[in-house]
């Protein structure tokens, strides 16, 4: 007895703590100002929290908060509301440990008191729109033409969709979960001969799928077991053939597949943007494959990781691993300007049959590449580091003290892979 009335006696404190951190915040449209004395009070108080970690001195921390002003009204009404938080994480360090921020700004947002890093966009509107994903359901029910519009209206360009046409919610539910914050998923029960016509669909069941920022569509007619979704809705997660970017870069970490990289002199001209539309044709007939390009105008330090100089012929398509290692084909090193099409086909022929050489992602310009994936005041602390430890050692042999040469550096900054990267340094977005 005594326990019943301990347990009950417990469970109605535990309550009235909750409601205490609740009455402690109100959602008022305002960013909160969180520090180590009140940040669980607040993770603990809203179902969704999104948190600026930032540094007074940063920059760009300074620029996103404007937007962030912005956008917090805005997220607060909504019918899930999400509140906007900031912690000055360069003041309060044990957050900072706890939440591994080792750059700024690093955002994150807290889904039921558990942290998901966030690598969308800053602008206050196209924030808003990004974060919505995370309280929308996740297999949206379309009853009309016009509530499908509204869906597709609502849901911007920033993700792909999945329209189910004639699809039970139940066969893309387990999917949708898996792949919410990487895309918009509904079925429509309801709709006319105009929207099959509009989304160009001759039956059904099916599922179609769109990405409005690339223009691009494609459509599933089965079969409708959950191996064969996923591998549709896998490979309709990017685009046929896309830039390679920081962005672009993170999106791809999760991702096993092989990627076909066309380095180019700058992915904006002419010529560059017809020679994107052979690479969209060959990805669209090798979807086990994700087809990638990128301009050395664009980003110069990442192609000349992959033996890129001035006297590189270009295009120039390798298959690079995502990691560490990349394959050349031989007699394919290169793209000349005439029959590219057919020079594609060679190359993906040689990649498969095996007429290929294994390389090694190398150069002085990966240093470059990996100071922005992790911050740049993360590279100082190393530097200094490995600076302090190479004094001691020279110390300690009674040496004459030497001053390190510049290939030192380089070297010993160059030994973190490409790899490690990409698998330690997540945030990679983070700018100071």
């Amino acid at each position: 007895m005594r326990a019943l009335v301990f347990v009950a006696a417990l469970s109605i404190f535990l309550s009235l703590l909750s409601s205490i951190a609740s009455h402690q915040f109100t959602i008022d449209g305002t960013v909160l100002e969180l520090d180590e004395s009140n940040f669980d009070s607040a993770i603990s108080a809203f179902d969704y929290i999104f948190v600026d970690f930032y540094a007074p001195w940063c920059g760009h921390c300074k620029r996103l908060a404007p937007e962030l002003d912005k956008a917090a009204p805005v997220l607060a009404g909504l019918k899930e509301p999400i509140v906007i938080a900031k912690v000055n994480a360069d003041k309060y360090t044990r957050l900072a440990s706890k939440y591994e921020i080792d750059g700024f700004p690093t955002l994150k947002v807290f889904m039921h008191g558990v942290p998901t890093d966030y690598y969308g966009p800053r602008k206050a509107d196209l924030l808003v729109r990004f974060l919505k994903k995370f309280v929308a359901p996740d297999v949206a029910l379309l009853n009309s033409d016009s509530g499908i519009s509204e869906f597709v209206e609502a849901a911007g360009t920033h993700f792909p969709i999945f329209v189910g046409f004639g699809l039970n919610e139940s066969m893309i539910s387990n999917l949708a979960i898996k792949y919410k914050k990487r895309a918009w998923f509904s079925v429509a029960k309801d709709f006319s001969e105009d929207v099959m016509v509009l989304y160009n669909f001759g039956k059904i069941p099916a599922l179609v799928s769109f990405y409005p920022s690339y223009d691009e569509r494609n459509i599933f007619y089965g079969p409708f077991e959950e191996k064969f979704l996923e591998d549709f809705i896998k490979q309709s997660l990017f685009p046929l053939a896309m830039p390679i970017n920081h962005e672009t870069l993170k999106s791809l970490k999760d991702d096993e597949r092989k990627i076909v990289l066309t380095i180019m002199e700058d992915e904006a001209d002419e010529k560059s943007k017809e020679f994107i539309k052979l690479l969209k044709a060959a990805a669209s007939a090798n979807r086990d494959l994700v087809f990638g390009y990128v301009g050395i105008k664009q980003w110069g330090d990442f192609a000349e990781s992959f033996e890129v100089t001035k006297k590189t012929k270009l295009p120039k398509m390798i298959i690079w691993d995502g990691n560490e290692e990349y394959f050349s084909v031989i007699g394919s090193e290169s793209i000349d300007e005439e029959d590219q099409g057919s020079q594609i086909t060679r190359f993906l022929q040689g990649f498969r049959e095996g007429s290929v050489i294994q390389k090694q992602v190398s150069g002085p310009s990966l240093v470059g590449y990996i100071n922005s994936l992790i911050g740049i005041r993360t590279v100082y602390i190393i530097v200094f580091v490995v600076a302090v430890i190479m004094l001691i050692q020279t110390i300690s042999k009674e040496e004459p003290l030497r001053v390190g040469t510049r290939d030192q550096v380089d070297h010993a900054s160059s030994s973190t892979s490409l790899a490690e990267s990409r698998e330690v340094h997540r945030p990679g977005d983070k700018e100071d």
